[in-house]
């Protein structure tokens, strides 16, 4: 009997297919396990960071720190939905100028601008701190780039410093978008938009230009960079040395910024501390967000510069 099965063709196969179909039912089995401890670790170690990574920034301790140098960080585009927005940057100026122990409050600045409003509420809070307590002086450093929006926040300061190399300046507004008019035309697309209200599709980029909504466009941005010259006057002061280029929205190397009156001097956070303050104590009060902050700040930042350069409706800012 057992030859009889050894030799017949059908039981071997059939036997094959059984191994088999077991061996790729106990592979499969183990792939899906291996994909569940996979996620299961990957969950655990998100759990991990959001518990060690807070969401919200915590005020350093100086209880141990005395006399010291608090510093205050700006860093990358300045905008509602960016890590360098006004909440922020408010809330760590207000905690430096309010502990007891600071000395001096050092603005470190490396940013290319960004929204005219989020400077505009930055600048005008450090000129309130600076009137409540005008016994702590403010200084900005520039780091790579301090222009446009970045220049406006630190012309409020007491003095500003550079690096030779740092770009500086910047004061002027632009608004830019795209018309896509012809393309339409050229792929056979009609553009249908209904309004209520002659302007509400204002800089529509699918619609021919309007030389009256161009001109409206014109005196909105012309508004905005009067605000930035006069904001700049105010904080500078006689220490300007104005000419025709000087708002024109140029950007300038340290060196020639020191000669127009933009900025006091060359230094940065280690020169001011050791040689100007002579503090070498330095206590960051940075607000810094939290892990699901940062990702949505991405996000959102990214959104809003797609839809701000698509569309280009609002000015962009001071760039």
């Amino acid at each position: 009997m057992v030859e009889e099965l050894s030799s017949n063709p059908e039981w071997e196969r059939k036997t094959l297919e059984k191994l088999l179909f077991n061996t790729l039912k106990e592979q499969k089995a183990k792939r899906r396990w291996g994909i569940f401890f996979k996620l299961l670790f990957f969950v655990v170690l998100i759990g991990f960071l959001i518990i060690l990574w807070p969401n919200s920034a915590k005020l350093p301790n100086t209880s141990k720190v005395k006399s010291h140098i608090s510093l205050v960080d700006i860093h990358g585009i300045i905008d509602d939905s960016a890590p360098a927005n006004a909440d922020n940057v408010i809330e760590g100026l207000q905690s430096a100028f309010e502990d007891k122990n600071t000395q001096a409050v050092i603005l470190r600045v490396n940013s290319p601008g960004g929204s005219p409003v989020q400077a505009s509420q930055i600048y005008r809070e450090i000129r309130h701190l600076r009137t409540k307590h005008p016994a702590i002086k403010l200084y900005a450093v520039c780091g790579d780039l301090c222009t446009s929006a970045a220049y406006y926040i630190a012309s409020a300061s007491t003095s500003i410093y550079a690096n030779p190399a740092s770009l500086v300046g910047s004061i002027g507004v632009l608004m830019d978008g795209f018309g896509f008019v012809d393309t339409m035309k050229k792929v056979g697309v009609e553009r249908r938009l209904l309004t209520a209200g002659d302007h509400k599709g204002f800089l529509d980029p699918f619609s021919p230009e309007k030389p009256d909504e161009k001109q409206i466009a014109l005196q909105m941005i012309e508004n905005v960079h009067q605000q930035f010259i006069n904001a700049v006057k105010q904080g500078r002061g006689k220490r300007l040395r104005e000419g025709p280029e000087l708002f024109s929205g140029l950007a300038w190397t340290g060196e020639e910024a020191l000669s127009l009156g933009l900025i006091d001097g060359f230094g940065d956070l280690t020169s001011l501390a050791r040689d100007l303050i002579k503090n070498k104590n330095v206590v960051d009060y940075t607000v810094k967000p939290g892990l699901f902050q940062q990702l949505s700040d991405r996000l959102g930042a990214s959104f809003a510069e797609h839809v701000s350069a698509n569309l280009g409706i609002l000015p962009r800012g001071f760039r």
